[in-house]
C-alpha cells in the first residue's frame, strides 16, 4: 500500500494543473494517468481574453506554461466580408497536447506522476482506496476526480450524468493556409457567421508556432451531412457557408485532417460524498463555442488547490461536510452558472429566430463597428502590458458579462 495525501486521477488539464499547484504548495500528490506523453486531443486550442487568463494566473503556472504558446497581439473582428475593429489581443494559441506537456513540465516533488490506469475506487470519511491496473495499491486522504468525459469511476461511486442539452454545439479544428502567398495579412481573426440559417456562430483564425489554425462551430445534429461535406471538401463547403470570409483572408486552403468534436451540455448528480472531489469536465460541461470551459477548470482548480485542500488537511477525516464546502464556494457557483447561462445565450443569438434575435445580432455587429471606429480616429496607444503584469491584474465586471 503506498500512502499520500492527495491522489488525482486524470492528467488532463484540470488535473495536470492541480498536481502541479499542490507539488508547489508541498502537499504529497500522486497524478495517475494512462499516458505518459499525453496524446494529441482536439479541445483546448488557445487560451484567450483578460478574465480567463486572470484565471490562470491565480494556479501560479500561467506564466511560464505560455511561454510554450504563441501570442497573436492582434485580433480582426469581421462579419459580411467587412472588418470591424482590429482588437489589441492577448490570445495564445497552444494544441491541447502540447498545452498539457507544458503544465507537466510544473510537476516537481512531493507531487509525483504515475503512469498507470485506475480500475477500482472506494472512498470513506477518513481514507480513500485506489487499485491501478498492475496491482498496486493506493490510500489517499482525497481522491480528485480530473478523468473528464470517462464516466466508469464515476459510477462505480454512484455518481451519474444528467443530459442537459445533447450535441448542443460541434466543433471543428483544422490547418488554414494561405494560397498563393506566404501568410495572411492578419495575426488573427474571429469572423461571425452571415446568416442564422447557416447555423455557425463564428469561425476563429488564431497563430499555433508558425501555423493558422481554424476553429469553426456550428449547432448541428451529429449525423448532419453538412458535416460529412466538410470532411471531404472543406473549402467548396466552407466558402458556402461564409461566402464573404475569402474577402479579408484570400484564397485559402485546409491542410491535414480535420478533427470534429461533437459536445453535450451535462451536469453530474450524487458527487457530494466524503473522501472524492469532482473538477473540470469530471463535474460539469459547458459549449466550447463559448470558451468558457477553461474558465472552468482554472476556477475549480485554484479554489481547490489554493482554498479548500489546504484548510481540509489541517483537521483530520474527509467527511463530506468538507466537500461541501468546495461545490458551495461562492466563486465556483459563479463561474458555473456564468458558464452555463452562456452556453444557451450564445446558441440562441447565433441562429435564433424572430425580430428580437436579429436585432441582438445587428446590435453585436454595430457594437464591433463603433468600437473599431472609436479606435482607428484614437491615436495610437501604448505598447499592451507584459503578461507577467496582467496577471496581478484584478477581476473585473467582464466576470459576469
Amino acid at each position: 500500500m503506498r500512502y499520500t495525501d492527495i491522489a488525482i486521477i486524470g492528467g488532463g488539464l484540470a488535473g495536470s494543473t492541480a498536481a502541479a499547484m499542490l507539488g508547489r504548495a508541498g502537499i504529497p500528490t500522486l497524478l495517475i494517468d494512462p499516458h505518459q506523453v499525453y496524446p494529441f486531443d482536439f479541445r483546448v486550442e488557445k487560451i484567450s481574453g483578460d478574465l480567463q487568463l486572470e484565471r490562470f494566473g491565480r494556479t501560479g503556472l500561467a506564466e511560464s506554461v505560455l511561454r510554450s504558446a504563441t501570442l497573436d497581439g492582434e485580433n480582426w473582428i469581421a462579419r459580411f466580408g467587412h472588418l470591424l475593429d482590429r482588437q489589441p489581443s492577448r490570445q495564445y494559441g497552444i494544441m491541447y497536447d502540447d498545452l498539457i506537456a507544458a503544465i507537466r513540465n510544473e510537476i516537481a516533488g512531493p507531487a509525483e506522476f504515475i503512469c498507470n490506469k485506475v480500475v477500482d475506487v472506494a472512498t470513506s470519511s477518513e481514507r480513500q482506496k485506489i487499485v491501478l491496473s498492475r496491482g498496486e495499491e493506493i490510500s489517499a486522504r482525497l481522491v480528485v476526480l480530473a478523468n473528464g468525459l470517462n464516466v466508469g469511476l464515476r459510477r462505480m461511486l454512484g455518481i451519474e450524468r444528467l443530459v442537459t442539452s445533447h450535441c448542443h454545439s460541434i466543433s471543428l479544428g483544422f490547418d488554414f493556409v494561405p494560397v498563393g502567398r506566404p501568410a495572411f495579412p492578419f495575426a488573427a481573426m474571429t469572423y461571425f457567421s452571415e446568416r442564422p440559417s447557416d447555423r455557425i456562430p463564428y469561425i476563429t483564425l488564431f497563430p499555433v508556432g508558425n501555423r493558422m489554425r481554424a476553429n469553426l462551430f456550428t449547432y448541428r445534429p451529429a449525423d448532419d451531412p453538412w458535416l460529412r461535406a466538410m470532411r471531404r471538401n472543406p473549402v467548396e463547403t466552407l466558402n458556402a457557408a461564409l461566402p464573404r470570409l475569402r474577402r479579408l483572408t484570400g484564397e485559402f486552403d485546409v491542410a491535414g485532417d480535420i478533427k470534429i468534436r461533437p459536445a453535450d451540455v451535462y451536469v453530474s448528480t450524487g458527487y457530494r460524498q466524503a473522501g472524492v472531489v469532482l473538477v473540470g469536465d469530471a463535474f460539469a460541461s459547458t459549449c466550447p463555442v463559448t470558451g468558457t470551459g477553461t474558465d472552468k477548470v482554472f476556477t475549480d482548480v485554484a479554489q481547490l488547490c489554493n482554498v479548500h485542500i489546504p484548510a481540509w488537511l489541517a483537521t483530520d477525516g474527509m467527511g463530506e461536510e468538507k466537500i461541501t464546502a468546495f461545490y458551495d464556494d461562492p466563486v465556483k457557483t459563479e463561474c458555473d452558472a456564468w458558464s452555463n447561462a452562456k452556453a444557451y445565450s450564445f446558441r440562441e443569438i447565433s441562429i435564433g429566430s424572430g425580430p428580437y434575435w436579429q436585432a441582438q445580432r445587428w446590435a453585436r455587429f454595430l457594437g464591433y463597428l463603433g468600437r473599431g471606429s472609436l479606435r482607428r480616429l484614437q491615436r495610437p496607444q501604448a505598447s499592451p502590458a507584459r503578461p507577467a503584469d496582467h496577471f496581478r491584474q484584478r477581476p473585473h465586471a467582464a466576470d459576469r458579462a
